[in-house]
């Protein structure tokens, strides 16, 4: 017998959705830093920095949140996760920050194919 927490959870899926939410607060981060550093204007720059992570959390809230009313069902769900996260890997990329994009990449991606495993319906 596992031990569970009082929600029914194993400490394992609770530490698996738990590093799942911190890459879910990186990838907006990530979006806000792509968007304050593009080469385009100040105003352009603010938009940016807050338009793609709102569009981001959005599109999350909506088709990939345990929550969502519209959630979407494997393997689309994992598809748009993995295009949101290398998304923001190809922008952390081209800035200029190639090993921060290929470990941002392989974390998030990796724990996003991790929850599937240990936490299925996280």
């Amino acid at each position: 017998m596992t031990a569970q927490n009082h929600f029914g959870q194993t400490p394992a899926k609770t530490a698996v959705l738990g590093i799942r939410f911190g890459t879910e607060l990186a990838l907006l981060a990530v979006l806000v830093i792509l968007g304050l550093n593009a080469g385009i204007g100040l105003a352009g720059r603010v938009a940016l920095a807050v338009g793609c992570p709102v569009v981001a959390a959005v599109l999350w809230g909506i088709a990939i949140a345990p929550q969502a009313r519209r959630r979407l069902a494997d393997p689309l769900r994992l598809v748009v996760e993995v295009a949101l996260f290398g998304s923001a890997a190809v922008g952390l990329g081209v800035e200029g920050s190639v090993i921060g994009a290929v470990i941002f990449a392989v974390v998030t991606i990796g724990v996003a194919v991790l929850v599937r495993v240990i936490a299925p319906g996280g």
